[in-house]
């Protein structure tokens, strides 16, 4: 079910592979996608799998509606649970114990944060748009407004620069606002690195780093819209509070 799972100083961060779901086959196992047609149940019974192993509540799984953005929600303490319909924001923040945010993806950078000490957590979801837009220093401040002030962020699977192949015009228009996301794919053409360039953007909030990153697309463990096309499933970070 986690492909990595550590709790460190009272907060856990969790990101999900593609194993111990109830999803049939070609969305087999553990698609926490949208649900949607033939599928929703087996989506919905995954979600209550993953809220059990969080010891959480299913209604306290919080999730986005995500657009490729950098808006941010925060999830207050006097809001109620569910929430509905899901927010439309690439990031959620909180102080609250009882629930854990969720970020999905299949390519994409799902990054969580913590402020301990303070007792705030966020997670954001940064692919190609959601970098150059800055949805993790969006999310940063956001944290910061509710009190967090060493942020520690970790890093989950993604599709890397090795792999993500894109045209030379996009390539240069993101690193043009994120310099280190500049790269180059295995076999020499233009790539994309977005995990590199949301590091350089930790790095100059002064956010520590741990990197949990995998390749999606080189990793038949893990979903890649890349790899798989529209019959890809869906992963998840997701960080949570000790109570």
């Amino acid at each position: 079910m986690f492909g990595y799972d550590e709790v460190l100083d009272g907060v856990r961060f969790a990101f999900t592979d593609r194993y111990g779901g109830a999803s049939k086959p070609p969305y087999g196992e553990l698609n926490l996608g949208s649900a949607a047609g033939d599928e929703a149940d087996a989506i919905a019974e995954n979600f209550r799998r993953l809220a059990g192993a969080f010891e959480v509540d299913p209604t306290a799984v919080i999730r986005v509606s995500q657009v490729h953005g950098r808006d941010v929600r925060v999830v207050r303490p006097g809001d109620e649970l569910p929430v509905r319909p899901n927010p439309i924001a690439d990031a959620l923040v909180t102080t609250r114990t009882d629930v854990a945010l969720c970020v999905r993806a299949a390519d994409c950078l799902p990054v969580l944060l913590a402020d301990r000490v303070n007792g705030v957590i966020g997670a954001a979801h940064s692919g190609r748009r959601g970098l150059y837009f800055g949805v993790v220093p969006a999310t940063v401040e956001a944290m910061r407004a509710l009190g967090a002030e060493q942020v520690t962020a970790v890093l989950g699977p993604y599709a890397c620069g090795r792999c993500y192949e894109v045209p030379e015009e996009m390539r240069a228009e993101v690193a043009e606002r994120a310099p280190a996301s500049y790269a180059e794919t295995s076999w020499g053409t233009p790539s994309i690195d977005v995990a590199a360039g949301v590091v350089a953007q930790l790095n100059e909030l002064g956010c520590a780093v741990i990197d949990a990153t995998k390749c999606t697309i080189e990793s038949e463990d893990l979903y890649s819209y890349r790899r798989e096309g529209p019959v890809s499933g869906r992963m998840a970070g997701l960080v949570r509070l000790a109570p």
